[in-house]
């Protein structure tokens, strides 16, 4: 998370926008059983979205 924290102050993002990522960063480490994000691949991010999608009914954000 230090390196997240990092990355995203160098970007100059918001504090509260930072706070978001960290927060959803370790939703989907703790949805996949703790495991880190490095050893997870495309089928994990698909199974977290479509829990998303179904379970918590998440909608995805549009742009204009």
């Amino acid at each position: 998370m230090d390196r997240v924290r990092a990355t995203l102050r160098v970007k100059r993002y918001s504090l509260r926008t930072e706070k978001t990522y960290r927060y959803w960063i370790r939703f989907f480490i703790r949805f996949h059983g703790i495991r880190h994000p490095a050893t997870m691949a495309g089928q994990e991010v698909r199974q977290f979205l479509e829990h998303l999608a179904v379970e918590r009914h998440v909608a995805a954000a549009t742009q204009n």
